[in-house]
């Protein structure tokens, strides 16, 4: 009897903080790969896992998918401008509270975690700090940054210094702290005054199950010679604009006809992009995939000859990790980037790294790479190798519930 008593207390210490509600504002899930993870990682360890999230067109409100309850409201249409990010962020706490609340209600949790951006819903976790529950805060973006790389370098202006306060409030209120990479890491430390044991470098590792390199399917090149692959958000900061100017100069200036850009995800700066590549004349270079998943999104990866991430060097992406170059090592794709701390950090020799912000140098690493099959082979074989240790699903995932295991 003294013995199963043992058992039983130590079966019940194994799994701590239980139940866990995540919020998000920025992607439904599953369609956010980086939280998807973590929930996925958190239910699979003995959990009970619910998450708070918008919706695309199309998607129930309620729905369970892998044992997870995931609670959508509607997303709000793309906007633009200070003033209206800020309408958005305050449609989003609000439903994000009502829905919160309705949670605790029903199923309950131990831990609220939140996932930035915005960094306003701290506020919600301090509302369930005072009712004895924990708030992690999951730091995906440098908002301050972000707003610097779409709005300009004035450091005066009053919504760039509110957003300083709300990442110090929220930093503050949180129990534990997941960052992306080292250098969130030292901003927390230096910037917000968070002790070093509270912070938890959580990569955004790519789940292996979910890429696996697929049949290439020659039919997706429209005849061209060559496929260029992106994958990933379409926001300004996320510098699509860089690769159409790029696109530019291989097929307008350099006269190349023979290889075809897919563009594949969704964000602001979609419809934008769009009428670019209409005014620059090279959409018949261009196809935009829209948000594709599963084998779908495989095919186009698996297809491509090699991946780009176009990100601009800035405050923002410089010390950021692109989820997008660590997905495309988890298929064995060479990259070109531009020469940015973090992706050089993800990629090593897996990826080539054109001069920051020049367009020209990047359109000729497309080329260089373009015409170099084994040195391509070799790089996708380098990046593939790249994502075990720290870099890994399964290191990162231990992690994580390291921080949940406090």
């Amino acid at each position: 009897m003294e013995r199963g008593f043992r058992l039983f207390k130590k079966r019940g210490q194994a799994v701590k903080n239980k139940r866990v509600l995540i919020l998000l504002e920025n992607l439904p899930l599953p369609s956010d790969r980086r939280a998807w993870t973590q929930a996925k990682a958190l239910k699979e360890s003995g959990r009970d896992v619910s998450v708070v999230c918008p919706r695309f067109k199309g998607q129930k409100g309620f729905e369970v998918i892998d044992g997870i309850y995931l609670y959508r409201y509607a997303m709000t249409p793309a906007t633009k401008g200070a003033l209206s990010y800020i309408c958005e962020f305050s449609y989003c706490f609000l439903m994000t509270l009502m829905l919160s609340f309705y949670v605790y209600v029903r199923r309950g949790f131990d831990v609220i975690q939140s996932g930035n951006p915005p960094d306003t819903f701290f506020a919600i976790g301090l509302i369930f700090k005072c009712l004895g529950k924990k708030y992690y805060f999951d730091h995906r973006d440098l908002c301050p940054e972000v707003y610097l790389a779409k709005y300009g370098e004035n450091k005066k202006d009053i919504f760039y210094r509110a957003l300083f306060v709300l990442e110090y409030l929220t930093y503050k209120t949180a129990d534990r702290i997941l960052v992306p990479n080292k250098s969130y890491r030292e901003i927390g430390i230096s910037r917000n005054r968070v002790r070093p044991d509270k912070i938890f470098v959580v990569r955004g590792s790519p789940d292996p199950a979910a890429f696996k390199t697929a049949q290439g399917e020659p039919s997706l090149k429209q005849g061209k010679k060559y496929l260029v692959a992106y994958m990933g958000v379409m926001a300004p900061q996320d510098g699509v604009d860089y690769l159409l100017r790029a696109v530019d100069v291989i097929v307008n200036k350099l006269g190349r006809r023979d290889i075809l850009f897919s563009l594949t995800g969704r964000g602001d700066a979609v419809e934008d992009l769009k009428k670019m590549a209409e005014r620059l004349g090279i959409s018949g270079a261009i196809v935009f995939t829209g948000w594709l998943t599963g084998d779908t999104m495989m095919k186009y990866l698996s297809t491509s000859e090699l991946c780009v991430a176009p990100d601009p060097k800035n405050a923002f992406n410089n010390t950021s990790t692109a989820n997008k170059i660590l997905e495309y090592m988890a298929v064995s794709k060479p990259i070109v980037s531009f020469d940015l701390k973090e992706a050089r950090y993800s990629a090593g020799e897996a990826a080539v790294y054109a001069r920051p912000n020049e367009i020209k140098d990047f359109a000729e690493k497309i080329l260089e790479l373009l015409e170099d099959p084994e040195r391509r082979q070799k790089m996708g074989m380098e990046g593939y190798r790249r994502l075990k240790g720290e870099l890994s699903a399964d290191y990162n995932k231990r992690i994580l519930l390291s921080a949940y295991d406090i």
